[in-house]
């Protein structure tokens, strides 16, 4: 009778009143009616638990007993937390938590069978000396661990995006602060999840120890990645956007600067692992670090029939028509680098603003100008010639 009426009253309400009746149009108080309106799923089962809670009163006063009721009330306020975990939140993984983890606590909390459960789950354990490790503290780590670093995420990512868009701070200076702030964040975590758990801070002692027993033997190439992070952080050798060339030969622009590795992409779409120790124990090229124009050359050849004196001014004049060659630090230059086989070899050096690479293609640009040129000034171009005598006969 108690759900019955329940069931009743909130149909009348859902009926009459207007801001269960639709879901609100576009207005000035759109958003806080769409968050009324969605509570209107609530309305049964928490009218439910209302009526089943005087009912179990009713039942009190009258016959003394009321264990079924309270069955149904308990069933009432599970439902209550179903509707509005899957109503009101949107995020995949906090519904997910709540769903597995919240729903299953509140159905054991609601029937009286939590610290039986705990009981139970407190009792499987392990013990060696002092130090006891039991299922229902590997359960708690789980769940505590799991919300803290998660939450800890989310703060990370949020307190590294708003370092970064600090303009005022050089690109180097807001990296660092904010691989900073994300170590010291969870560090914080990491000691709160000690105290949430009821561990005695002082074991942090003991597994500083350890710690250094590790770093001693096992952890050395990872300590000596996170400090080389830092010092390049620090020094500022290379930045996020600059073009790196390694001693093996791999390059590419640095796209991220970790505390570990660093992420170096290459022109056509690979990126390249390469952990932090590198830049400090090897060499490399830093191709734009303080100035981003480059000086590139070209090469070619004319016959050996062509007047040479000519070559040289008709080039530098087809060079400079290239909208990225500059005039500084000089003027595209002409040089005459020996005589072949087949012809005479000359070489065109310039300077461009950018690297001649991924969407540049300055040397194949400067090549074409160089054959118009040639044409346009009748000069040819060699090929390989062999002069065959036949003796004898």
């Amino acid at each position: 009778a108690a759900v019955f009426l329940a069931y009743l009253i909130a149909a009348q309400i859902r009926k009459h009143v207007p801001v269960f009746r639709a879901a609100p149009e576009e207005g000035r108080f759109q958003r806080a009616l769409a968050v009324v309106y969605s509570l209107r799923d609530l309305l049964f089962p928490l009218l439910a638990v209302t009526m089943l809670a005087i009912a179990v009163e009713a039942c009190l006063g009258l016959v003394q007993s009321a264990w079924l009721v309270r069955i149904a009330q308990s069933v009432g306020v599970i439902a209550v937390l179903y509707t509005a975990i899957t109503r009101l939140i949107s995020h995949p993984l906090v519904r997910g938590v709540c769903l597995w983890i919240g729903i299953p606590v509140a159905t054991l909390k609601v029937f009286d069978w939590l610290d039986e459960a705990v009981g139970f789950l407190d009792g499987v354990a392990l013990e060696a000396g002092n130090v006891r490790i039991s299922l229902y503290l590997l359960v708690k780590a789980a769940i505590a661990g799991g919300v803290l670093f998660w939450l800890g995420r989310i703060s990370s990512n949020a307190g590294q995006k708003a370092i970064r868009a600090q303009q005022a701070l050089d690109v180097p200076t807001r990296e660092l602060f904010a691989k900073l702030f994300q170590t010291i964040l969870f560090v914080v975590l990491f000691v709160l999840l000690l105290q949430v758990l009821g561990l005695d801070l002082t074991a942090l002692t003991v597994f500083g120890g350890a710690l250094g027993v590790g770093l001693g033997f096992g952890l050395q190439q990872i300590a000596s990645n996170f400090i080389s992070g830092m010092i390049l952080l620090l020094e500022r050798s290379v930045s996020v956007g600059d073009y790196i060339e390694l001693d093996d030969g791999k390059a590419g622009i640095l796209k991220e600067l970790n505390m570990r590795s660093s992420t170096l992409e290459t022109f056509d779409g690979k990126e390249i692992n390469v952990p932090n120790e590198t830049f400090i124990t090897s060499r490399f090229i830093n191709w734009t670090r303080d100035d981003p124009r480059q000086r590139y050359e070209v090469e070619f050849s004319v016959s050996y029939a062509t007047d040479l004196h000519i070559v040289p001014p008709a080039v530098e004049k087809a060079v400079l028509k290239h909208p990225r060659v500059l005039t500084e630090p000089e003027e595209p230059d002409c040089e005459l680098r020996g005589f072949g086989d087949s012809g005479v070899n000359f070489a065109v050096e310039f300077w461009v603003d950018g690297l001649d690479d991924g969407p540049n293609k300055f040397s194949s640009d400067v090549l074409f100008l160089v054959w118009d040129a040639l044409k346009e000034a009748g000069v040819g171009m060699p090929f390989p010639q062999r002069e065959v005598r036949i003796l004898g006969g």
